[in-house]
């Protein structure tokens, strides 16, 4: 397998998810400004959404976006519980974060990560955030994951948007069990392997 991703992007949450499941693979970094892979290929040949994460799988099919490469990753070796089993509910309680995470917070986060949007568009996402940052803390009290003891995809994506707090000045402190919780996943031995593979220092919080 190999894992086009670009630096500190979503596309680490299917690093973390790769590194976990001991998947050998192979990894090629992105410009996402010029598209262009540092192999020197073009990436839209690859991916013609031309964003990351995209997994190109040894039959050499790809598969795109991140909350589906990363439950394909984790149903391949399912000794290691990174979601649950098919069909049960808790399945679709693990999918249920995988697309909160995705709709409320990653996609609240974008008008504070890319050029472009007003002050009042940021102003409004950083509100957006502060609320979907309320429910999390409320959620994981008295839990070490978001699906309580076990790791899954989940904690790994939520994870990977929540570092992104620091450079956009959300202050964490407010949150104190989502700084907890972040520091939990981050001294995990998969997620310090993915952060040094993308070249990430670790945060004492997000």
């Amino acid at each position: 397998m190999k894992l086009y991703y670009t630096s500190g992007a979503c596309s680490l949450a299917s690093r973390i998810v790769l590194e976990e499941t001991g998947i050998t693979y192979q990894s090629e970094k992105v410009d996402l400004k010029t598209r262009k892979t540092e192999g020197g290929k073009d990436f839209k040949t690859i991916n013609l959404k031309g964003y990351v994460p995209a997994l190109e799988l040894d039959n050499k099919e790809i598969l795109t976006e991140g909350a589906v490469i990363m439950q394909y990753l984790a149903d391949q070796v399912p000794a290691k519980n990174l979601i649950p089993k098919s069909g049960t509910i808790e399945r679709y309680r693990c999918q249920e974060w995988l697309n909160f995470v995705a709709t409320e917070i990653h996609g609240n986060f974008r008008p504070l990560v890319k050029p472009g949007f007003s002050d009042d568009a940021k102003a409004h996402a950083k509100k957006e955030l502060a609320t979907r940052f309320d429910y999390l803390a409320e959620r994981i009290n008295g839990k070490t994951f978001l699906m309580g003891a076990q790791f899954t995809v989940a904690d790994a994506y939520l994870f990977t948007v929540v570092r992104w707090s620091e450079s956009v000045g959300m202050d964490l402190t407010k949150w104190p069990k989502i700084m907890g919780y972040f520091e939990t996943i981050q001294n995990r031995p998969a997620v310090q392997n993915a952060l040094k593979h993308d070249g990430i220092k670790s945060q004492k919080s997000a």
